[in-house]
């Protein structure tokens, strides 16, 4: 059984759980994502599986790549993790509605 994990192995992991938020918070309202319980989450969780997986690219695979946010990636993994309570989720669904999208292409034309 191959289970290499090399950036290849990473990337996919990320592209993944991106893929997920986006398809089950596609069309969503602000609203009604900050009043779904179960869905915030699992993005929560994807949020940070995604910081995770981000970390254990090689520093010259990120520097190749250094147009992707990396290091705001790690922060807000830290501020979900460390602030959980605290969280703005207008901010959350801000970053999944308008970042998420552009990162996956971009993380996508990597591969």
């Amino acid at each position: 059984m191959d289970n290499v994990k090399n950036d290849s192995y990473y990337l996919n992991n990320i592209i993944t759980d991106l893929s997920f938020v986006l398809a089950h918070t596609k069309g969503m309202s602000s609203e009604d994502f900050e009043s779904n319980e179960l869905l915030l989450d699992s993005v929560m969780f994807r949020l940070i599986q995604i910081s995770e997986n981000s970390d254990r690219l090689t520093p010259e695979f990120k520097e190749v790549h250094s147009d992707i946010p990396w290091h705001a990636m790690r922060g807000l993994r830290n501020r979900i993790v460390h602030d959980y309570g605290k969280v703005d989720m207008s901010i959350i669904y801000d970053t999944v509605i308008n970042d998420l999208p552009e990162l996956l292409r971009d993380i996508e034309n990597i591969i």
